[in-house]
């Protein structure tokens, strides 16, 4: 049987070492915990952290440069339904096709496949958790991840950021 003091220390030291498996790789520690920076790979589109910052609002800054996430619920593009694409918000790289979008019941805009050579995907160890990262193949942006529990016909669930995109409908 547990004491409180003996449960709240327990809790302490799982949450001590959850902070230390996401913290500790981005200050220098065991490299076999995360994967290298966006900043670390080139891509066709590049700018630097102040031009980024100047182009982006500070919302899009933070999911597509820091890798944030956005509340779930929070994007419109969640509740768009016309036909047309979905770009990429740092460089307006089309990514996902409005014909692949689905309602994942997540908060998140959800597709099962992105436009051929849009996206590009990397391992994410971040918070102790293994994900695949799916960016921008063009300017590296931070855009979601992607899951195996989507629908036919691949299987897969592309849960993006809507901050990370804009939507542009298909003329009449």
């Amino acid at each position: 049987m547990f004491t409180r003091r003996q449960f709240l220390l327990a809790g302490g030291s799982l949450g001590v070492a959850a902070l230390a498996l996401e913290v500790l790789p981005r200050l220098g520690g065991d490299a076999l915990l995360s994967e290298p920076a966006v900043a670390e790979e080139a891509f066709e589109v590049s700018h630097s952290d102040r031009e980024w910052r100047d182009l982006l609002s500070a919302e899009q800054y933070q999911v597509l440069r820091k890798q944030g996430t956005e509340r779930a619920y929070s994007s419109p593009l969640n509740d768009e339904h016309r036909a047309g694409t979905f770009s990429c918000a740092g460089c307006q790289l089309a990514l996902f096709p409005s014909a692949n979008k689905f309602d994942s019941h997540t908060g998140w805009p959800s597709f099962w496949a992105p436009l051929e050579h849009a996206v590009a995907e990397r391992s994410d160890r971040a918070f102790g958790l293994q994900r695949t990262e799916v960016h921008c193949r063009r300017c590296g942006g931070h855009l979601g991840h992607v899951f195996d529990d989507g629908p036919a016909p691949t299987g897969l669930r592309y849960c993006m950021n809507g901050l990370a995109m804009n939507f542009i409908a298909q003329a009449a």
